[in-house]
């Protein structure tokens, strides 16, 4: 008699984060070619590279992020137009990055985004800040332990000020974005910030 299969519950992988010192471009290149898939993601900085694998909760809040910002921007008729987690580079300035979304408002993509979100699950080992400053990406949206910090560059260019509201979609309460992020029943979410945004 045949012995019963058994069923092993497995717990998702946690968000791993791995720094590699002394990439030259063309490593960095010949890995992102390589690796290319939503599995890795790399952020590039002057020889130092980050890998980071997103954990499960990293995907739902950047996708729930994603689809809250986006609904806000078709509700108001603002022209948004996003283009996930392209990757961004530039052998010039050594960086490179792929953010988890990214938009623009009322273009099409034809160098660098106007808007980046990065979802802080496990602290960075890169400063991607600097790596977005460097790209000229006119707002930083990070999402961290339920809360955001935005981070918008400055008329020089040279830095990145705190700021409590974008300037590029105007009227978004991150707060409000904030609290409907964290849960997971997404579609009864989505349907709540609709009623709750068409109301104001």
């Amino acid at each position: 008699m045949a012995a019963a299969a058994s069923l092993e519950l497995t717990v998702p992988p946690p968000e791993q984060r791995m720094l590699l010192r002394s990439v030259s471009w063309k490593e960095y290149v010949l890995l992102r070619d390589v690796l290319d898939g939503p599995g890795v993601r790399m952020t590039y900085l002057g020889g130092i590279l980050e890998l980071t694998s997103p954990s499960p909760a990293h995907e739902l809040w950047k996708t729930n992020i994603a689809r809250l910002v986006e609904l806000f921007a078709h509700v108001r008729g603002i022209e948004l137009h996003g283009y996930g987690s392209t990757t961004f580079k530039s052998e010039v300035k050594q960086r490179g990055a792929e953010p988890d979304e990214c938009y623009l408002i009322g273009k099409k993509l034809s160098d660098y985004p106007e808007i980046v979100l990065e979802v802080i699950h496990t602290t960075p080992l890169v400063d991607k800040l600097d790596v977005y400053r460097a790209f000229g990406v006119s707002e930083v949206w990070l999402f961290k332990n339920g809360t955001f910090t935005l981070h918008v560059l400055d008329e020089t260019k040279t830095r990145y000020e705190l700021r409590p509201n974008s300037r590029l979609v105007p009227g978004l309460d991150l707060e409000m974005v904030a609290r409907f992020a964290l849960r997971e029943d997404t579609p009864q979410a989505l349907r709540e910030f609709d009623a709750q945004i068409r109301q104001r």
